[in-house]
């Protein structure tokens, strides 16, 4: 991964989130803290590399195939055992 530290709040965010806990806000106030709150984190984001994107690509399409195999396998088996149990549905005369 591209990060390894710890992810730490800022500072002035804290700051800001105690004084806020300190002072009742307003409505709109608190809505402009979240905001600021929200574009703070989202400074924090890292974009995968080319080679991570391939990598976890890969890594979900493989998961879904091998859970697709697994979803057609209990499928046919339960249709089979359904077919067993009820019969074909001819009466045998």
């Amino acid at each position: 991964m591209a990060r390894k530290d710890v992810d730490v709040p800022d500072e002035d965010v804290v700051a800001i989130a105690r004084a806020d806990g300190a002072a009742r806000r307003g409505r709109f106030a608190r809505i402009a803290l979240f905001i600021r709150q929200v574009i703070n984190e989202l400074k924090k984001v890292v974009t995968p590399t080319r080679r991570e994107l391939f990598g976890f690509t890969g890594v979900v399409l493989v998961f879904v195939v091998i859970m697709m195999a697994l979803v057609f396998g209990l499928d046919t088996l339960f249709g089979f055992v359904v077919q067993y149990v009820f019969g074909n549905g001819v009466n045998a005369s």
